[in-house]
C-alpha cells in the first residue's frame, strides 16, 4: 500500500524544505506558527491542515494538488527561483530580490 495522505504532505513538506534551501525556523515564520508546532507536524504528532496545506503550498508558489500528491510532484512543481542555489545551506535567508519575485 502507498503512503497515507499525512505521510505524503510531511514528505513533500521535506522535501520541499529541502529543495528550498529553508529550516523548518524560516517555514514556521512564513506560515506564523512556531517551529516547534512545525517540527510537531513533520513528526507526525500533530497533523498539517488544509489551511496549512494552503499556506505551504502559497509559500513555496505552488498549487496545493501538487502538494498533497507528495514530494516528487511537489519539488517538481517548486518555481527555479525558490529552489536552493548552488552552496547555499539551510537556515540562510534569501535575498530579498528572489522573495519578492523580482
Amino acid at each position: 500500500m502507498g503512503m497515507s495522505l499525512e505521510e505524503r504532505v510531511r514528505s513533500a513538506v521535506a522535501a520541499l524544505l529541502h529543495a528550498a534551501g529553508e529550516s523548518q525556523t524560516e517555514l514556521a515564520a512564513a506560515l506564523g506558527v512556531s517551529q516547534a508546532q512545525v517540527s510537531r507536524r513533520q513528526s507526525g504528532a500533530a497533523a498539517w491542515s488544509l489551511l496549512d496545506c494552503e499556506a505551504v503550498a502559497a509559500h513555496y508558489g505552488i498549487d496545493v494538488l501538487e502538494l498533497l500528491a507528495g514530494p516528487t510532484r511537489a519539488t517538481e512543481a517548486l518555481p527555479t527561483a525558490r529552489r536552493r542555489t548552488p552552496g547555499r545551506q539551510a537556515g540562510h535567508q534569501r535575498p530579498a530580490a528572489v522573495e519578492r519575485g523580482a
